[in-house]
């Protein structure tokens, strides 16, 4: 080969080199492109690192997709942190139970911290008193520390119709109470063993998750309601404040990595293919005044009327 080759055959080797170390820059700029896209900065852990956030809102019930999402955020590795907002009254005590029980064994692997919005009462403060911290607000209410058990007695209501109605039980305690006859003897006073156990059993978790004898946690748990300053005075809650307090504890006592964008997440539906159908029928529902979450019309209905199947755990506001 030539002299005039051998100075070609550099130069085009100086010009591959360039391209290749160009189209190396390029893939490292898009990949740090992609990591701040995602929230990531330096210094704030591993690309698409995050804090999630939670909400459990509205009456309480069994909710097998709001599980599901507990444990997938329990597995996943790109989520460090999570916070629970409760904004709700109550409901069931099992739907409590199994809330509690699912964000116990979140905390168990990554930091859990409550967030009391308006209201989180009776089996809302329960799901709240599951994580390892609970925010509140000054002006939210907390507390409603009880069990209640209600039924209707109709019976009067149908002999002025007419109505009679008739059954025929193996036992006299069957079924009571019933809603066509006034209780049998002995009804409430078996429905009052029900309330009594589980609300022991409510008062020793509180004393358990609150470092609280359980003299002390029956002092407040008459039923009272708290603002977040009284909840704070009474122990039941940890802090005052918002989202800033929470980013603090997590970084600061947690070890959280500073800066971590907060995502919400929402449970899967299992109609998710439906979004449009999905989204309609909320609207009408909220339009109707019914719950726009609730999953079909009888669930609608019953959260609109307060029926609830079992015990339960709820703050009723006295009527005016």
């Amino acid at each position: 080969m030539d002299a005039q080759g051998i100075i070609d055959r550099r130069r085009l080797r100086r010009k591959l080199g360039f391209w290749r170390l160009a189209a190396v820059l390029a893939l490292g700029l898009a990949a740090l492109a992609a990591a701040a896209a995602s929230g990531w900065r330096p210094g704030a852990g591993g690309v698409g690192d995050r804090i999630a956030r939670v909400e459990i809102s509205g009456l309480i019930t069994e909710d097998e997709d709001m599980l599901d999402l507990l444990e997938d955020l329990k597995d996943d590795r790109s989520v460090r942190a999570v916070i629970v907002k409760v904004d709700s009254p109550g409901g069931t005590t099992v739907g409590g139970e199994t809330l509690f029980h699912a964000v116990r064994a979140l905390a168990e692997v990554k930091p859990v911290a409550a967030e009391v919005g308006t209201l989180a009462a009776s089996a809302g403060y329960m799901v709240a008193m599951a994580s390892d911290r609970i925010v509140a607000h000054h002006s939210s209410i907390v507390g409603s520390i009880g069990v209640i058990f209600q039924y209707v007695d109709a019976s009067v209501l149908l002999g002025r119709i007419g109505v009679d109605v008739n059954a025929v039980k193996s036992a006299p305690l069957k079924a009571e109470p019933s809603p066509f006859a006034p209780a049998a003897p002995g009804a409430r006073e078996m429905i009052g063993r029900l309330v009594d156990n589980s609300f022991a059993w409510f008062v020793r978790l509180v004393g358990e998750r609150r470092a609280m004898s359980e003299a002390e946690v029956r002092t407040l748990a008459d039923g009272s309601v708290f603002t977040g300053e009284q909840g704070l005075a009474n122990r039941l809650v940890d802090a005052l404040g918002g989202e800033a307090e929470l980013r603090r504890w997590f970084e600061e006592e947690r070890g959280v990595p500073r800066g971590l964008e907060i995502v919400e997440r929402e449970p899967k539906s299992d109609d998710g293919r439906f979004g449009f159908l999905t989204g309609a029928r909320a609207a009408l529902y909220e339009m109707a005044g019914l719950d726009p979450k609730a999953g079909d019309l009888g669930q609608a209905l019953s959260r609109a009327a307060g029926h609830l199947d079992g015990m339960v755990s709820l703050w009723q506001p006295p009527a005016r």
